[in-house]
Protein backbone atom coordinates (compact mmCIF):
# COMPACT_ATOMS: atom_id res chain seq x y z
CA UNK A 1 0.00 0.00 0.00
CA UNK A 2 1.51 3.51 -1.10
CA UNK A 3 0.29 6.45 0.92
CA UNK A 4 0.97 10.43 0.42
CA UNK A 5 1.95 12.92 3.29
CA UNK A 6 1.91 16.41 2.42
CA UNK A 7 3.46 19.61 4.02
CA UNK A 8 1.34 22.63 4.24
CA UNK A 9 1.34 26.14 4.77
CA UNK A 10 0.78 27.58 7.39
CA UNK A 11 -0.86 30.78 5.85
CA UNK A 12 -3.13 28.64 3.77
CA UNK A 13 -5.26 25.00 3.51
CA UNK A 14 -1.45 24.07 2.26
CA UNK A 15 -0.73 21.51 -0.88
CA UNK A 16 -3.53 19.08 -0.55
CA UNK A 17 -6.20 21.90 -0.64
CA UNK A 18 -4.50 23.63 -3.85
CA UNK A 19 -3.50 20.34 -5.95
CA UNK A 20 -7.54 18.94 -5.38
CA UNK A 21 -9.91 20.99 -7.26
CA UNK A 22 -12.70 19.97 -4.52
CA UNK A 23 -10.22 21.33 -1.23
CA UNK A 24 -10.89 24.71 -1.29
CA UNK A 25 -9.86 26.91 1.48
CA UNK A 26 -13.87 27.65 3.24
CA UNK A 27 -13.40 29.94 6.61
CA UNK A 28 -16.00 28.03 8.20
CA UNK A 29 -14.04 24.98 8.66
CA UNK A 30 -10.28 25.82 9.42
CA UNK A 31 -8.30 22.26 8.98
CA UNK A 32 -6.17 23.79 11.70
CA UNK A 33 -5.55 25.65 14.73
CA UNK A 34 -2.13 26.61 13.93
CA UNK A 35 -3.68 28.41 10.72
CA UNK A 36 -5.07 30.98 13.14
CA UNK A 37 -4.01 34.02 14.71
CA UNK A 38 -6.48 34.13 17.28
CA UNK A 39 -5.60 32.63 20.48
CA UNK A 40 -8.94 32.00 21.04
CA UNK A 41 -10.20 31.05 17.25
CA UNK A 42 -13.83 30.60 16.43
CA UNK A 43 -14.06 27.06 16.29
CA UNK A 44 -16.65 24.67 13.46
CA UNK A 45 -18.96 22.10 14.22
CA UNK A 46 -18.19 18.72 15.09
CA UNK A 47 -16.55 16.70 13.01
CA UNK A 48 -19.17 13.99 13.15
CA UNK A 49 -21.26 16.90 11.51
CA UNK A 50 -19.45 17.63 8.15
CA UNK A 51 -22.35 18.85 5.52
CA UNK A 52 -21.95 17.87 2.20
CA UNK A 53 -20.00 21.14 1.16
CA UNK A 54 -17.26 20.79 3.39
CA UNK A 55 -14.55 20.59 1.05
CA UNK A 56 -12.61 17.71 2.86
CA UNK A 57 -15.71 15.21 2.55
CA UNK A 58 -15.63 16.25 -1.39
CA UNK A 59 -12.01 15.76 -1.54
CA UNK A 60 -12.42 11.88 -0.15
CA UNK A 61 -15.21 11.11 -1.91
CA UNK A 62 -14.50 12.42 -5.22
CA UNK A 63 -10.97 11.02 -5.36
CA UNK A 64 -11.58 7.91 -3.67
CA UNK A 65 -9.11 8.23 -0.91
CA UNK A 66 -8.65 7.94 3.09
CA UNK A 67 -8.32 12.02 4.53
CA UNK A 68 -5.90 11.95 7.75
CA UNK A 69 -6.93 15.82 8.87
CA UNK A 70 -5.54 17.33 11.91
CA UNK A 71 -5.84 19.58 14.06
CA UNK A 72 -9.56 20.18 13.55
CA UNK A 73 -11.26 22.70 15.60
CA UNK A 74 -13.97 21.03 17.82
CA UNK A 75 -16.84 22.92 20.00
CA UNK A 76 -17.22 21.15 23.08
CA UNK A 77 -20.84 21.34 25.11
CA UNK A 78 -19.78 23.38 27.63
CA UNK A 79 -18.12 26.00 24.56
CA UNK A 80 -20.59 29.04 25.55
CA UNK A 81 -19.66 28.48 28.84
CA UNK A 82 -15.72 27.87 28.73
CA UNK A 83 -15.02 29.27 25.20
CA UNK A 84 -12.80 26.52 24.80
CA UNK A 85 -12.20 24.24 21.91
CA UNK A 86 -10.75 20.63 21.43
CA UNK A 87 -7.78 19.86 18.71
CA UNK A 88 -9.04 17.31 16.97
CA UNK A 89 -7.95 14.82 14.16
CA UNK A 90 -10.35 12.99 11.93
CA UNK A 91 -10.10 10.26 9.85
CA UNK A 92 -12.29 10.00 6.71
CA UNK A 93 -12.78 7.37 4.50
CA UNK A 94 -12.89 7.00 0.61
CA UNK A 95 -16.60 8.03 0.89
CA UNK A 96 -15.94 11.23 3.13
CA UNK A 97 -17.27 8.94 6.02
CA UNK A 98 -16.17 10.20 9.57
CA UNK A 99 -14.69 6.82 10.78
CA UNK A 100 -13.02 8.15 13.75
CA UNK A 101 -12.38 11.35 15.54
CA UNK A 102 -9.45 11.67 18.18
CA UNK A 103 -9.26 15.14 20.82
CA UNK A 104 -5.37 15.69 21.58
CA UNK A 105 -4.83 14.22 25.01
CA UNK A 106 -1.47 16.43 25.60
CA UNK A 107 -1.83 20.23 25.50
CA UNK A 108 1.34 22.17 24.33
CA UNK A 109 2.05 24.71 27.48
CA UNK A 110 5.81 25.11 26.78
CA UNK A 111 7.94 27.96 26.55
CA UNK A 112 11.51 27.00 24.04
CA UNK A 113 14.21 29.72 24.00
CA UNK A 114 13.68 31.38 20.51
CA UNK A 115 10.61 29.97 19.54
CA UNK A 116 8.10 31.95 21.87
CA UNK A 117 5.72 30.63 24.53
CA UNK A 118 2.85 28.36 23.71
CA UNK A 119 0.20 28.06 25.93
CA UNK A 120 -2.33 25.56 24.06
CA UNK A 121 -4.56 25.25 27.61
CA UNK A 122 -5.60 28.72 27.11
CA UNK A 123 -7.90 28.39 24.34
CA UNK A 124 -8.05 24.30 24.15
CA UNK A 125 -9.38 21.41 26.45
CA UNK A 126 -7.39 17.85 26.43
CA UNK A 127 -9.16 15.19 25.04
CA UNK A 128 -9.65 12.10 28.12
CA UNK A 129 -9.95 8.84 25.79
CA UNK A 130 -7.73 7.47 23.01
CA UNK A 131 -9.05 6.22 19.89
CA UNK A 132 -8.82 2.24 19.49
CA UNK A 133 -6.93 1.57 16.15
CA UNK A 134 -9.10 1.59 12.81
CA UNK A 135 -9.10 -0.56 10.06
CA UNK A 136 -7.95 0.87 7.25
CA UNK A 137 -6.59 -0.33 3.52
CA UNK A 138 -3.01 0.70 4.60
CA UNK A 139 -3.49 -1.06 8.07
CA UNK A 140 -5.02 -0.35 11.34
CA UNK A 141 -4.34 3.06 12.03
CA UNK A 142 -3.53 4.78 15.64
CA UNK A 143 -4.51 8.57 15.93
CA UNK A 144 -2.31 11.20 17.59
CA UNK A 145 -1.27 15.07 17.05
CA UNK A 146 1.73 16.47 17.08
CA UNK A 147 2.58 17.02 21.12
CA UNK A 148 1.18 13.50 21.84
CA UNK A 149 4.87 12.08 20.20
CA UNK A 150 6.59 13.56 23.06
CA UNK A 151 4.48 10.62 25.05
CA UNK A 152 5.88 6.89 24.60
CA UNK A 153 3.62 5.59 26.26
CA UNK A 154 0.84 6.71 24.00
CA UNK A 155 2.39 4.99 21.19
CA UNK A 156 3.23 2.12 23.03
CA UNK A 157 -1.05 1.69 24.12
CA UNK A 158 -1.77 2.02 20.87
CA UNK A 159 0.55 -0.47 19.12
CA UNK A 160 -0.90 -3.07 22.00
CA UNK A 161 -4.69 -2.22 20.81
CA UNK A 162 -3.58 -3.83 17.66
CA UNK A 163 -1.88 0.05 15.78
CA UNK A 164 0.20 -0.87 12.77
CA UNK A 165 0.77 2.71 11.63
CA UNK A 166 0.91 5.53 14.14
CA UNK A 167 -0.11 9.15 12.94
CA UNK A 168 0.95 12.65 14.39
CA UNK A 169 -0.53 15.53 12.15
CA UNK A 170 1.74 18.16 13.63
CA UNK A 171 3.47 21.72 13.75
CA UNK A 172 6.67 21.70 14.88
CA UNK A 173 8.45 25.11 16.02
CA UNK A 174 11.23 26.11 13.98
CA UNK A 175 13.84 25.38 17.27
CA UNK A 176 12.14 22.18 18.43
CA UNK A 177 11.82 20.97 14.73
CA UNK A 178 15.59 20.59 14.18
CA UNK A 179 16.37 19.53 17.23
CA UNK A 180 13.41 16.64 18.17
CA UNK A 181 11.45 15.81 15.69
CA UNK A 182 13.25 13.09 13.58
CA UNK A 183 14.07 11.76 16.13
CA UNK A 184 11.12 11.27 18.39
CA UNK A 185 9.28 9.96 15.48
CA UNK A 186 12.11 7.54 14.57
CA UNK A 187 11.99 6.60 18.36
CA UNK A 188 8.08 6.50 18.07
CA UNK A 189 8.47 4.12 15.12
CA UNK A 190 11.27 1.79 16.98
CA UNK A 191 9.79 0.81 20.51
CA UNK A 192 6.22 0.25 18.84
CA UNK A 193 7.55 -1.14 15.40
CA UNK A 194 4.92 0.10 13.91
CA UNK A 195 5.13 2.94 10.76
CA UNK A 196 5.21 6.31 11.88
CA UNK A 197 3.35 9.10 9.42
CA UNK A 198 3.74 12.68 10.45
CA UNK A 199 1.96 15.14 8.37
CA UNK A 200 3.73 18.82 9.16
CA UNK A 201 2.62 22.54 8.60
CA UNK A 202 5.56 24.85 7.62
CA UNK A 203 6.62 28.59 7.12
CA UNK A 204 5.55 31.73 9.03
CA UNK A 205 2.26 31.56 10.70
CA UNK A 206 3.05 35.60 11.93
CA UNK A 207 5.64 37.25 13.26
CA UNK A 208 6.82 35.00 16.27
CA UNK A 209 5.76 31.64 15.08
CA UNK A 210 6.54 29.95 12.21
CA UNK A 211 6.67 25.72 11.48
CA UNK A 212 9.56 23.40 11.14
CA UNK A 213 7.74 21.16 8.27
CA UNK A 214 9.57 18.12 7.12
CA UNK A 215 6.95 15.69 6.64
CA UNK A 216 7.71 12.34 6.94
CA UNK A 217 6.93 8.31 7.06
CA UNK A 218 8.98 6.03 9.30
CA UNK A 219 9.03 2.67 9.40
CA UNK A 220 9.44 0.12 12.10
CA UNK A 221 13.07 -0.26 11.98
CA UNK A 222 13.56 3.57 12.18
CA UNK A 223 13.94 4.12 8.79
CA UNK A 224 13.17 7.33 7.41
CA UNK A 225 11.09 6.03 3.85
CA UNK A 226 9.80 8.94 2.76
CA UNK A 227 10.17 12.68 3.63
CA UNK A 228 9.14 16.58 2.53
CA UNK A 229 11.99 19.51 2.77
CA UNK A 230 10.96 22.78 4.86
CA UNK A 231 8.75 24.06 2.34
CA UNK A 232 5.12 22.66 0.77
CA UNK A 233 5.71 19.12 -0.69
CA UNK A 234 4.53 15.94 -1.02
CA UNK A 235 5.81 12.55 -0.52
CA UNK A 236 5.08 8.84 -1.15
CA UNK A 237 5.82 5.95 1.17
CA UNK A 238 5.03 2.36 1.02
CA UNK A 239 3.42 0.83 3.59
CA UNK A 240 4.91 -3.19 4.03
CA UNK A 241 2.76 -5.11 6.56
CA UNK A 242 4.63 -8.17 5.98
CA UNK A 243 7.84 -6.08 6.80
CA UNK A 244 5.96 -5.15 10.00
CA UNK A 245 5.61 -8.61 11.02
CA UNK A 246 8.67 -9.81 10.18
CA UNK A 247 10.18 -6.65 12.39
CA UNK A 248 7.88 -7.99 15.20
CA UNK A 249 9.03 -11.41 14.96
CA UNK A 250 12.62 -11.24 14.53
CA UNK A 251 12.44 -8.09 17.91
CA UNK A 252 9.95 -9.50 20.16
CA UNK A 253 9.97 -6.97 22.52
CA UNK A 254 6.58 -6.84 23.46
CA UNK A 255 6.74 -10.32 24.82
CA UNK A 256 9.86 -9.61 26.78
CA UNK A 257 8.20 -6.95 28.63
CA UNK A 258 8.40 -6.92 32.45
CA UNK A 259 5.50 -5.35 33.89
CA UNK A 260 5.96 -7.14 36.92
CA UNK A 261 8.93 -4.52 37.67
CA UNK A 262 7.42 -1.38 36.40
CA UNK A 263 4.21 -2.07 35.17
CA UNK A 264 1.78 -1.82 32.35
CA UNK A 265 -0.25 0.50 30.44
CA UNK A 266 -3.64 -0.44 32.11
CA UNK A 267 -6.89 -1.52 30.32
CA UNK A 268 -6.99 -2.37 26.99
CA UNK A 269 -8.69 0.13 24.41
CA UNK A 270 -12.21 -0.86 24.19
Amino acid sequence: MVLAVSSCWASSPGLLANSCPFCVPDTDYPESQYFVLSPGPEPWRSPHQLPGSCPWWLCARECGIWLSLGGFHERGQDWEQTQKIYNCHVLLDNKGLVVASYRKTHLCDVEIPGQGPMRESNSTRPGITLEPPISTPAGKVGLAICYDMRFPELSLKLAQAGAEILTYPSAFGSVTGPAHWEVLLRARAIESQCYVIAAAQCGRHHETRASYGHSMVVDPWGTVVACCSEGPGLCLARIDLNFLQQMRQHLPVFQHRRPDLYGNLGQPLS
